[in-house]
């Protein structure tokens, strides 16, 4: 498996489009929502967790369409499908692959990104551990998307409409921690986005692997 996620790495860094949009998409919607609503700090603030979160989501979206259609397409997934790892062990590569290669990059620019928002130092710890705990969850989601569409021609303008509203309680409850750290309120909203994005990322790989069989033997 540790072979497997290595490879899924060094093709998304030798490719480097996908990452690369995702972030400069992520920092283009940062930048310019600031610019349309005005510099009204308090406002801009409130918003900041959502706005991120939302942009996180969006530019995770962008790369997920190739998760297994690249290999599908030059047969290496009916290879992987016959080898001794089974397809919940490769989905589970791929999924980790693709939070390494961009869910934690998103993470990681998100507190420079917050600035632009001007977001206390509190509230920024609180939505970097947000994303750091939520993104997990849309690689994993993002996942069952790309096996679901695997065989479909464009899936990937149908996957955006599947997915969006599964990844609906991780933007409610990340951008809510966000608002829950400004207004000094007790943050329960953590603990529902670490349950959700749990949940999600442990069943994740045998429903995409599931999606990805069905596709497969279609």
């Amino acid at each position: 498996m540790s072979a497997l996620v290595i490879r899924e790495l060094r093709l998304a860094a030798r490719s480097g489009a996908s990452a690369g949009l995702a972030l400069a998409f992520f920092a283009l919607v940062a930048t310019l929502v600031p610019l349309g609503v005005g510099a009204d700090l308090k406002l801009l603030a409130r918003i900041a967790g959502g706005v991120l979160w939302v942009g996180a989501v969006l530019a995770a979206l962008l790369s997920l369409d190739r998760l297994f259609q690249s290999d599908y397409e030059d047969g290496s997934l009916d290879l992987l499908a016959l080898s001794p790892l089974s397809l919940e062990t490769v989905a589970a590569a791929k999924i980790a692959a693709h939070w390494l290669s961009t869910g934690l990059p998103l993470t990681l620019i998100s507190p420079v990104l917050a600035l632009l928002f001007g977001l206390p130092g509190q509230a920024t710890l609180v939505l970097f551990l947000s994303l750091l705990i939520g993104t997990p969850a849309v690689s994993g989601i993002g996942a069952i998307g790309a096996g679901l569409t695997l065989s479909i021609r464009r899936g990937g303008l149908i996957l955006p409409l599947i997915l969006l509203p599964l990844l609906v309680p991780a933007v409610i409850f990340g951008s809510g921690a966000v608002l829950a750290s400004l207004d000094h309120l007790p943050n329960g909203a953590l603990g529902l986005l670490a349950a959700f994005s749990l949940v999600a990322t442990i069943l994740s790989p045998f429903i995409a692997a599931a999606c990805v069989r069905l596709n497969l033997a279609g």
